[in-house]
Formats: structure tokens, C-alpha cells, sequence
């Protein structure tokens, strides 16, 4: 069981991310981002999820260098963007979000979208880093079954992380067990189906009888099907309350209720259907 907010997967290279992590996607740029980071943190979540076109990064960074906390108990994930991928510009996009974020190596760097004929090229670049000692790991973003075949012949250090939509309606079944036989970690953004969970009614049920919110359970889902989940909010309350999942554990027929919620439906961009 997960018991608490820096449990962590160990990923294939060996280095440990946590478990529960804190997102900052549309986290508007400025005092926004840097006093949710800070709450965050304040909180005890020890893993901040941000990306180059989310155009918060220095933010992120001010609010982990004021935080005080010790830069090792930290882990930070980045992740290059469509533009820079497209015109091989990844390295130099890597030291722009190093200098943004005021750290001298990053935890993990991700391509953030399998763009048609430059992800491979993209991925050896983030290969390259790796080697050089610039980040701790390396992995893909919002890559499915069929781009992950394509890649893995292709390069020589394995994806420790795939971060996709995933959530009770988008389960990706195929692309679990990909990822678990070729040792990829699985990682969710839009854990909470963009709000939407509140429109479930069996989530509401289960929360009322273990005394939590709805997005409580579904962080809690997360986690006891071995996904890392980043969910994100700007609400101090929230943010507090999201980490507050570490006292409860869903048996095995709540755990089967919210997997019968399967439709593979998207709440956000489809990978097959994204313009690049």
C-alpha cells in the first residue's frame, strides 16, 4: 500500500519519482502558478510537473528555489515542445528551460507529443542529455501502442515514463500492458477527467463511504493501479485536499467499479487526431 505523499516508483534506470505528483498545465503564468507550486510544496508534494509550452517554468523554478527545500527532495519533470521538436531544436530548448527553472539538472525531460518523422530524432537528443549527466531520466509523452514500437528499435536508452491521458473513462488497456512489459511507467495527466468526475455518480457514492471527495478517490484509483498522477489545481484548498490520500485504501469491489468505466473516451487531444 502507499502510505504517503513521497512513496515513490522506482523507474527503470533506477531513480525514484513520486507516486502523487502536482501539475501546472494551464496554470496561468506568474503569482498564479508560483503560490500553487508554493502551497504545494507546503503541502508535501515532492513532484512538480510543468512543460516548456505551459510557459510557467520560471515560476515553477522561483517557488522551488524560495521554498527552501533541499533541491534533492524535489523531483521536477519538463518536456520540449511541438515547435522545437520540429525544427531539431531540442537541446537548446532544454537549456532555456533549465535557465527558466534555475536548476542545474532536471529529474526528467519528456517529448511531449510523438510528432510524425521528429520524434525519433527528438528522443536522441533527449538520449544525448541523459548521457551528458543533464537529466536523471528521460521519457515520451502522450505516446501510444504504435509509437512506442516505432520508437523502442530505434534508441538506445528506454523511456522510463509514458505520461498520457488516462483516467476511469480513457484506460488505455493495450497501452498498460505495453508499458508494463517493456518497463514503462505510466503516468496520468487529467487524473480527474478535467472535473468531470464529479458528474459520476459511483465516484460520489464511494467517497461517501470512505469519508472522501470524489477526487480523492479517484487520485486514490490511480495510484492502486500503479500510475504516477500529477493532478493539478489552483485552489489552495484543493490542493491540500488532493493530497490527503494516503489514510484509505479501495477494496476490491470499488476498484472494480471504477474500472468498469471504461468507454476509451478522450476528455482532451486524441494522439491519433493531435495537429502538431
Amino acid at each position: 500500500m502507499i502510505k504517503s505523499i513521497t512513496d515513490s516508483a522506482v523507474l527503470n534506470n533506477g531513480v525514484e519519482i513520486p507516486w502523487l505528483g502536482f501539475g501546472v498545465f494551464l496554470s496561468p503564468p506568474g503569482g498564479t502558478t508560483y503560490d500553487s507550486v508554493r502551497t504545494a510544496l507546503d503541502c508535501g508534494y515532492r513532484h512538480i510537473d510543468t512543460a516548456m509550452i505551459y510557459e510557467n517554468e520560471a515560476d515553477v523554478g522561483k517557488a522551488i528555489k524560495d521554498s527552501g527545500i533541499p533541491r534533492e527532495e524535489i523531483f521536477v519533470t519538463t518536456k520540449v515542445w511541438n515547435d522545437d521538436i520540429r525544427s531539431d531544436n531540442t537541446l537548446k530548448a532544454f537549456d532555456t528551460s533549465r535557465k527558466l527553472l534555475q536548476l542545474d539538472v532536471i529529474d526528467l525531460y519528456l517529448v511531449h507529443w510523438p510528432v510524425q518523422g521528429k520524434y525519433i530524432k527528438a528522443y536522441q537528443a533527449l538520449e544525448k542529455l541523459y548521457r551528458e549527466g543533464k537529466v536523471r531520466a528521460i521519457g515520451v509523452s502522450n505516446f501510444l501502442v504504435h509509437h512506442l514500437e516505432y520508437l523502442l528499435p530505434r534508441i538506445e536508452v528506454q523511456p522510463v515514463i509514458n505520461q498520457v491521458e488516462w483516467h476511469p473513462w480513457l484506460q488505455h488497456p493495450e497501452l498498460v500492458s505495453f508499458c508494463r512489459t517493456n518497463r514503462i511507467q505510466l503516468e496520468a495527466w487529467a487524473p480527474l477527467i478535467q472535473g468531470h468526475g464529479a458528474e459520476i455518480p459511483v465516484l460520489k457514492k464511494i467517497g461517501d463511504k470512505y469519508g472522501k471527495s470524489w477526487a480523492q478517490v479517484l487520485i486514490r484509483w490511480d495510484m492502486q493501479r500503479e500510475v504516477v498522477t500529477i493532478p493539478k489545481s489552483n485552489t489552495p484548498s484543493r490542493i491540500k485536499e488532493n493530497s490527503q490520500v494516503f489514510d484509505f485504501e479501495l477494496n476490491a469491489e470499488d476498484m472494480a467499479a471504477i474500472n468498469a468505466l471504461d468507454e476509451n473516451k478522450h476528455v482532451a487531444d486524441d494522439p491519433e487526431y493531435f495537429d502538431f
